[in-house]
This record gives structure tokens, sequence and C-alpha cells, in this order.
């Protein structure tokens, strides 16, 4: 399968926190980044919002995979269960595509320390026509 053109390219954010694609096909992705001092909250643990972040990406990424070229798509809905403190040295995100109609994206995402799943996610994202994103943002003042 050739995927969509945007799976393939960086993206600053996932960049910035040390994210790193790991694993993708059709309809699956893997994520991970090594924990670093910055991902802490004042606890020790990783912080909820890195976890949010690792998540969210890894969905994107499961839904792009499905994507026909100049498609991309973007988070309406994120719910995440946090289960555990993770702690260790590597958080591994893995994302499916549960449905997927013309319009919307569903998935659910596991992320693990260790061997251990520290977080559960769902999230719905909204497919779109990227020329009319790009319209739509030119026309924002």
């Amino acid at each position: 399968m050739q995927f969509n053109q945007l799976a393939k390219e960086s993206i600053d954010f996932l960049e910035y926190i040390g994210g790193e694609l790991i694993d993708l096909s059709d309809g699956y992705a893997q994520l991970a980044f090594e924990i670093r001092p910055h991902h802490k909250q004042h606890l020790g643990v990783v912080h909820g919002g890195a976890i949010a972040t690792l998540a969210d990406h890894c969905g994107w990424y499961a839904v792009i995979s499905e994507l026909d070229i100049g498609y991309t798509s973007v988070t309406i809905e994120l719910k995440i269960n946090y289960l555990k403190p993770a702690i260790g040295e590597i958080l591994i995100a893995e994302a499916r595509v549960v449905n997927r109609t013309k319009r919307t994206a569903f998935t659910t995402i596991e992320i693990f320390a260790k061997d251990t799943m520290i977080a559960f996610a769902t999230a719905t994202y909204s497919i779109v026509d990227e020329e009319q994103i790009k319209k739509g943002l030119n026309n924002v003042k």
C-alpha cells in the first residue's frame, strides 16, 4: 500500500517532545519517546499531557495511513484514562483505526511503559481535504 505522503513528513511538535514513529501500516501506528526530565510532573512520573500528546499523534498517524493523498485528519475528540503512573525509560503508544467513514475515523490507543499499559485512549478524527483547510486558513484573520 502507498501511504499518504503526510505519513512520511516529520511533525515539528512530535519531534520537539522527542517522539518517533516506530511502525506504520494500514490503520495501525506505533510511536515512542524516551522519557526525559521535561516530560515529568512534580512527583517524578510522566505528565498526563505528555502521555495525551503521544496518544493523539499515534491515533493521527493510524488514521492518515488509510487516507488518499490530499486528505488529512484533525482531532475532534480525545478521551484518555490514566491507569498507572508512567515510569521507566520509554513510552510506547499503539493505535488502531476501529471505524472509518467518509468524514470521521475512530481509534483506540494503548500506551505502555515497559510492559505495563499505563493509559488507554479513544480518539475521533475528522477527515478533511487539505486544500479546503488551506483555503479556510487564508480567510482567518
